[in-house]
Order: structure tokens, then C-alpha cells, then sequence
């Protein structure tokens, strides 16, 4: 059975700010789905661990410092629970589906290491954008996640809210195997395996680009996510 018929985790994060090794965790959201069964989904609310949410985030996902402070529980029992939630579908074998998984799983990767957690074991991971980019290369526009949803005729929820985006990106990497052949006859190993060498094709690519007008100019290209020895946290 191709791995697109059975049960897929999505996880996504909505934080504060754009950089994984410094941004914090706001919401998040794991949702099982799919090999026939009903989708179960869990979110969080964190205090941010009493950072402020800068403006623009606060514009993006609509939690303000002072709700996360208000209602949020501590930030350090949340990435707990994350990488426990995440942990046990990855023993269970089940995929991990993130849109773009470089910068939340190195975010929460930087939060465990913060609080002296054990990092997730190593499993299977899905990513949207990756596989996307590699099987259309030459298609214009946007590969943002609502752009995605909107060429593979994925209906999606709330934007930048944790729980739409998990389950869409799910329902995205779902779209891509039936629609591409060579992604769906993929096991789950080769399948990350893959998404290894295209991801960093791709950010060496675009790195080429970038160098053409800042010849200094770098595109991390490790996948699914930044070692902590070349993140600067270590």
C-alpha cells in the first residue's frame, strides 16, 4: 500500500518571528489523518515563556503577548508535549507531514535543546513545499502554503491558524501523490531520502541566485532540519 493511503501526522507551528534558531512557539498543532479513520487533532497555546509577540506576528496569526500571557500554558510543558506527541507517532511509524519542516522542526528542535529535552527520534518526514518545487520546477508564482492549496484544490481553514495548516498540508502531500507517480511508489524511507538531496538542490540554487547580486550570500540546505553544531545554539 503507498504510504498516501495510510494515517499521516501534520504538524505545524505558528511563532514569533521568521528565524527557527531564535523564534519562539506561540500555537501548534499535531493532526493525525487519513488511512480511513476520523482526523484527531490536539493545539496548544503557549505564554511564550514571557517573550513578546512582536506586532507583525501577532498581525499573521492574531495572538497578542497578552492573551498568550493570559491564557497560554508555560512554554516548557508545551514543547514537552510536542515532541512526546510527535515522538510517539514517529515510533508508531507514522509519517510526519510539515509544510516548509526546516523551520519547525529546527524551531522546536532549539526549543527542546533550550530546556534540555530530548530531541525527536528519527523518522519519516513529509514536506509540501520540498516535494512540490522538485516535481515543478518551472511552475511560477508562489509556493506558500494557501498557494499550494489553491493548485492542488486543497480547501484550507483559517490561514496561520496551527490546526488548518497541519491538516492542509496533509491533504497537499495526499494531492501530490496522486497526482505524481513517482512520489506515490516511493516508501516512506526513500521518499525522505529524496526530499534530502531536493532540498538541498534547491537551496543551492537559489543560493546561486542570491550570489549573483551578494556574493556572500548562504541558503541552508540541510533537511528536515538544521543540526544544532551548525545552528550557532549548540
Amino acid at each position: 500500500m503507498s504510504w498516501h493511503l495510510g494515517r499521516m501526522t501534520g504538524f505545524d507551528l505558528e511563532t514569533t518571528g521568521p528565524d527557527p534558531l531564535t523564534a519562539r512557539i506561540v500555537t501548534a498543532c499535531i493532526v493525525q489523518c487519513g488511512g480511513g479513520s476520523p482526523v484527531d487533532s490536539a493545539t496548544w497555546l503557549s505564554d511564550v515563556d514571557g517573550e513578546e509577540i512582536p506586532d507583525e506576528a501577532a498581525a499573521i496569526h492574531g495572538v497578542t503577548t497578552v492573551r498568550a500571557r493570559a491564557e497560554g500554558a508555560p512554554l516548557a510543558q508545551v514543547v514537552a508535549e510536542l515532541l512526546a506527541g510527535l515522538g510517539q507517532a514517529i515510533v508508531a511509524g507514522l509519517p510526519i507531514v510539515a509544510m516548509n519542516a526546516r523551520y519547525d522542526l529546527t524551531l522546536l528542535d532549539r526549543e527542546a535543546e533550550r530546556y534540555g529535552l530530548d530531541p525527536l527520534p528519527i523518522g519519516p518526514v513529509i514536506d509540501p513545499y520540498v516535494i512540490d518545487k522538485a516535481v515543478d520546477k518551472c511552475r511560477r508564482g508562489s509556493r506558500k502554503l494557501t498557494a499550494l492549496c489553491d493548485h492542488y484544490k486543497v480547501p484550507i481553514g483559517d490561514a496561520h491558524q496551527a490546526d488548518a495548516d497541519a491538516i492542509a498540508a496533509c491533504r497537499v502531500a495526499w494531492r501530490q501523490a496522486t497526482r505524481y507517480e513517482q512520489v506515490a511508489r516511493m516508501t516512506l524511507p526513500e521518499l525522505h531520502h529524496a526530499q534530502v538531496g531536493w532540498a538541498a538542490e534547491q537551496a543551492a540554487s537559489l543560493q546561486e541566485y542570491f550570489r549573483r547580486k551578494d556574493p556572500t550570500a548562504v541558503v541552508e540546505g540541510a533537511w528536515p532540519l538544521i543540526p544544532r553544531q551548525q545552528g550557532g545554539d549548540a
